[in-house]
């Protein structure tokens, strides 16, 4: 991994940790001047020029950095425009994007992604030979609740849970526990999405209403074949963003 040529100055903000890419601090200083208010939501930025001598950074470094970050829902990149700010609440996607670019260097999220593709789905297809009429209606609350959650972490944090509930009542504790496992590993990825994803609460409740209509009919193939298609999505779309970023690193 290269290291930065421009580690010093007053665009800098100190001194990088030791091992920081190019990227890292071309993103870090762009970060500071969006964390500090400086750059507020549909702020344009100065030209690529202005900005690299602003912030002391090569242009091509500066211009790694804008990608990264428009990819991450931070910037917008307007062809014949300009750069701007989103109005996507900045502050949250920037810590969201220290997660995420934490996700890229976790080469164990790969096999976490496929282990709940494969235990999921099959877990999903038991419970609805098992499932009661009262974790039903719980379920039926759940997916009511998240239609009405804004907030990222909090629409997470109850799709996991409706997600454990499911598994519960597969009636198999060693099959929860490791459906726990994977999904602690994974849940830092599927926040990353809900902040980044401008249609991702439509989707979810959609996917969710599948499941749940299956589970509710007790059909076992339908629950199956709704969880694998829900997961993969998941999958899929978490996989591109993380093999864009570590193909630049």
């Amino acid at each position: 991994m290269s290291t930065d040529p421009d580690r010093s100055g007053p665009g800098g903000g100190g001194v990088p940790a030791a091992g920081s890419s190019v990227v890292d601090i071309a993103i870090g200083r762009l970060r500071k001047r969006i964390e500090s208010g400086e750059f507020t939501p549909g702020h344009r930025l100065p030209p690529e020029a202005v900005l690299a001598s602003e912030l002391e950074l090569s242009r091509p470094s500066l211009r790694e950095a804008v990608r990264a970050l428009a990819m991450a829902g931070v910037l917008d990149v307007r062809r014949g425009d300009g750069t701007f700010v989103t109005d996507l609440r900045p502050d949250r996607l920037l810590r969201a994007l220290g997660s995420f670019l934490d996700l890229a260097q976790d080469t164990g999220l790969n096999e976490m992604l496929e282990c709940r593709k494969v235990l999921e789905p099959g877990a999903t297809a038991l419970a609805a030979t098992r499932i009661d009429e009262a974790t039903l209606d719980r379920l039926q609350e759940r997916i009511e609740r998240m239609r009405g959650l804004q907030d990222p972490e909090e629409l997470v944090h109850e799709d996991i849970a409706f997600h454990a509930d499911i598994v519960a009542a597969a009636g198999n504790r060693t099959l929860a526990s490791l459906a726990d496992s994977v999904t602690q590993r994974t849940a830092r990825a599927r926040v990353w999405r809900a902040l980044v994803k401008s249609d991702v609460l439509s989707w979810t409740h959609q996917q969710h209403m599948d499941i749940y209509t299956a589970l509710r009919a007790h059909d076992s193939l339908a629950a199956f074949t709704a969880a694998s298609r829900h997961v993969g999505d998941v999958e899929l779309w978490v996989r591109d963003r993380l093999d864009a970023v570590r193909d630049r690193r």
